[in-house]
């Protein structure tokens, strides 16, 4: 059985610098579950592979929020 799921965050406010996306992609990798993180800060969306058994995308929606952005709905890729 494959836990590994596929999700994409809209993340407003990021902007196009790589220092905003380099924050929330180690905020994101702390969560437990999360395989991978890929922060694109030109069309401001968070790319994220995770372990369904391990985590949720609201508690991915809510680890975005920490870090001082606001979040989109999250949508399973």
């Amino acid at each position: 059985m494959d836990i590994r799921r596929k999700l994409q965050i809209s993340v407003y406010d990021l902007g196009c610098g790589g220092a905003g996306a380099g924050t929330l992609e180690r905020e994101l990798a702390t969560i437990n579950g999360v395989l991978c993180v890929f922060v694109n800060p030109a069309t401001e969306t968070a790319y994220i592979d995770y372990d369904e058994a391990e985590t949720d995308p609201w508690t991915l929606v809510r680890a975005v929020e920490r870090a001082g952005y606001r979040a989109g709905r999250p949508v399973e890729a």
